[in-house]
């Protein structure tokens, strides 16, 4: 099995904290969360409706910004960046899949896959051949031409992977991906995940299955805003 590749985080958390203020009532969704997760790894985020492993997800994929403490992506402090460099880091450097497939029901797979090439600017043919490669990756060479509707829950969610490797991301985030699937449907997307970790990607998968956290390197458990538990097989060089 296949180790972290670098000893430098891509995700580095120092006493991050949120706090969400409606008139005068404040909710402290994190309460200081300091985590690392190296390159290569295959982490799993695992909490209870509440917990604050939603607003984490959020904080980790540039979707919403601390309150205090720090976050660092591969080595930049993301508090330094405005508007326009988080929409580049959220459209190359992340690569999310999410429960719903977000797919457009209108767009064929390619089509669909190639979005995230149309929002970089990336020429016609180039952003073509780079959807059907990633397609193919995800074993749908031979679906490009089917829209969301003529395809499988599995395949749909399938098709919502290769959107994400598009971009050739330093980073996959899953939010619950295998939570509107059938079991056949849950293991086939798990299986991707497990070969995309083995090629050293890395990957944080957000859930609250803990038979689909078994398959990741780590488990870090969420509770009440706080990081309660760690499980892993490489502890070395980890902060939790």
């Amino acid at each position: 099995m296949t180790g972290p590749v670098s000893t430098e985080p891509i995700i580095s958390l120092t006493d991050v904290r949120k706090v969400y203020r409606t008139g005068t009532v404040e909710v402290e969704a994190l309460r200081g969360v300091t985590m690392d997760v190296a390159e290569g790894e295959y982490v799993a985020i695992v909490g209870p409706s509440g917990s604050g492993k939603s607003t984490l997800m959020h904080i980790l994929g540039c979707l919403d910004v601390a309150t205090s403490g720090s976050y660092r992506l591969a080595g930049e402090d993301v508090a330094d960046m405005d508007e326009e460099e988080l929409a580049e880091v959220r459209n190359r450097r992340i690569g999310f899949v999410f429960q719903q497939f977000n797919l457009l029901a209108g767009l064929t797979a390619l089509r669909n896959v190639e979005l995230p090439l149309v929002y970089a600017g990336t020429p016609r043919d180039e952003r073509r051949a780079r959807a059907a490669e990633a397609l193919a990756r995800v074993g749908l060479a031979e679906r490009l031409n089917h829209r969301p509707g003529e395809l499988s829950g599995g395949q749909q969610q399938r098709v919502a992977v290769a959107r994400a490797l598009v971009t050739e991301p330093a980073m996959i985030l899953a939010d619950e991906p295998t939570g509107n699937l059938d079991s056949h449907s849950t293991a086939d997307v798990l299986g991707l995940l497990d070969e995309l970790r083995a090629a050293g990607r890395t990957i944080v998968l957000i859930t609250h299955e803990s038979d689909v956290a078994a398959h990741a390197q780590r488990t870090v458990r969420v509770l009440d805003g706080l990081v309660t538990e760690d499980a892993t097989e490489h502890l070395a060089g980890v902060r939790l």
